[in-house]
């Protein structure tokens, strides 16, 4: 029997991840130095976070992509959210001007992913996989 994974599902679940840190963390920062914890504004954490959400995603997407429908919306899609994600590193008085707008582009990148996947077997059986 073979373990197959839903990338796509793989993707959002960390994407949302990541927005549940962005989110929950500055609820955290009192509590956290009491710990010894300190992952704010933590440079290779926040990276690791983002390498991880376009590692996963890319895999995804592109899966989708050359092996199901051929569409390159959803792969543009998630590398203006990854993008987003960067900008939002680098001007961090922006950081929830850009938060916002990467979350919902890359989980609507695997949102659209997966509606065109699902699209293709259910319109033809010609599937390459």
């Amino acid at each position: 029997m073979r373990l197959k994974i839903n990338w796509d599902a793989l993707g959002i679940a960390t994407s949302l991840a990541c927005a549940i840190h962005c989110a929950v963390l500055p609820l955290l920062l009192t509590s956290l130095p009491i710990f010894g914890i300190n992952i704010i504004d933590n440079f290779l954490f926040e990276y690791l976070m983002i390498a991880l959400a376009a590692a996963i995603g890319a895999h995804a997407l592109y899966h989708g992509y050359k092996k199901h429908h051929h569409r390159p919306g959803p792969l543009l899609l998630f590398s203006a959210g990854i993008l987003l994600l960067l900008l939002k590193q680098w001007f961090h008085e922006w950081q929830l001007w850009f938060l916002v707008p990467a979350v919902f582009a890359i989980v609507w990148a695997h949102f659209r992913n997966f509606q065109l996947y699902r699209q293709g077997h259910y319109s033809h059986n010609n599937c390459a996989h």
